[in-house]
């Protein structure tokens, strides 16, 4: 990831519903959820949580997926991964000892026993 790709998706979720979204499809990975159901879950109006599902797409944070009547929208856990690796990439000036309490923070996600979350977490 560039600087550029990481401070279009930072934009994406400088905005605290695209925030909320984002962290809702993160935490409902591998199966995603349907647009209604984030809508209601959230309290957005549809149109509004629209464009916000433009914007975080367009920063390659989602991707959606039609099911017969249905939108299906998961996050992109690859671009988790790149957007952490890229904060991280430098971490401390190569002392992993410093860096070691933040990647420990990152663990939990991992033992959740879902391959897309392991994946997620490797930084």
């Amino acid at each position: 990831m560039d600087t550029d790709q990481a401070l279009i998706a930072f934009a994406a979720l400088a905005q605290s519903t695209r925030l909320d979204v984002f962290r809702l499809l993160i935490a409902h990975e591998p199966e995603g959820m349907p647009a209604g159901e984030i809508a209601r879950r959230l309290d957005v109006p549809h149109n509004t949580l629209s464009a916000h599902f433009g914007i975080l797409a367009r920063a390659g944070l989602i991707v959606a997926e039609r099911r017969s009547r249905l939108i299906i929208y998961r996050a992109r856990l690859d671009a988790v991964r790149h957007l952490a690796s890229f904060i991280l990439k430098d971490c401390c000036g190569g002392k992993p000892d410093i860096c070691a309490p933040l990647i420990a923070d990152l663990q939990p996600c991992c033992l959740a026993g879902a391959n897309a979350a392991k994946e997620a977490c490797h930084v």
